[in-house]
């Protein structure tokens, strides 16, 4: 018996049966049952990459095709998941190139082949979705590696891994060391913008961000007028989970001083 695949592929000689399973007929994406990975991953343990030796060495045409000369990555979304809200900043800041980093393999590549299908449905390179990317890299080890001091003008840490044993809390992305880090690729005036539906780790992250000298916490009234705020709700899958299941959500948005 000759299956739907196999048809398929009898038409289409050369195209690889693995495209076509994962990608749904229906909406053009890849369907996310085929790029499943624990949530979990050791960020110190030594992960297989390909890395910048300095951020002038990373090619940004093969990742924005319509970048300009002189333009650079202006926000970063650090671990993006499945790239619900990277496609959100995409959609709502055109003019701005914004960067996915995910550490996980499989995920890195359903976002990567999500954005190329957006990129297809709304007609190649005059199309939308020209503005985002993502890459699969450790950002808290390789951060430098790929913005310039002072670069980034925004960057998101939505519903970070939590890392609830003590022991683990050195796996945390924020941390005091990584903070400074964190501060070179800011510009003054630079926004992170952190969420999660833990509260032991948002009063971590508060407590570890308002000790550094360098950053500030904006006030309730300022973080609620951020136009970005109401998206990080539920752009991201992780957040839409939360807000199925009636959950809660602690925002802390600190400005880079």
């Amino acid at each position: 018996m000759v299956t739907t695949e196999e048809q398929a592929q009898n038409k289409h000689p050369g195209r690889e049966p693995a495209v076509l399973s994962c990608t749904s007929a229906v909406t053009g994406l890849p369907q996310k049952r085929y790029y499943r990975q624990r949530a979990h991953s050791n960020p110190i343990a030594d992960h297989s990459f390909d890395y910048p030796a300095r951020p002038q060495d990373v090619d940004w045409h093969a990742m924005y095709p319509n970048i300009q000369e002189g333009q650079q990555v202006s926000f970063a979304d650090i671990g993006c998941g499945y790239g619900g809200f990277l496609v959100t900043l995409g959609e709502m800041f055109p003019e701005k190139l914004s960067i996915g980093m995910e550490i996980r393999v499989k995920v890195s590549d359903y976002v990567v082949d999500r954005i190329k299908a957006l990129r297809h449905k709304s007609g190649e390179a005059g199309g939308a979705y020209q503005n985002i990317a993502c890459i699969r890299t450790n950002a808290m080890k390789y951060l430098p590696n790929y913005f310039a001091k002072g670069q980034l003008e925004k960057m998101f840490f939505l519903y970070p891994d939590p890392h609830f044993k003590r022991a683990k809390h050195k796996w945390r992305i924020i941390n005091q060391a990584l903070l400074s880090e964190y501060a070179y690729v800011l510009k003054k005036g630079g926004l992170v913008y952190t969420m999660t539906d833990v509260e032991d780790l948002h009063k971590w992250i508060v407590s570890h961000m308002e000790q550094h000298p360098l950053y500030q916490r904006l006030d309730e009234q300022a973080a609620n007028a951020d136009p970005i705020t109401p998206k990080l709700y539920q752009s991201s899958e992780e957040g839409a989970k939360v807000v199925r299941n009636k959950g809660d959500h602690f925002l802390a948005i600190f400005q880079r001083l």
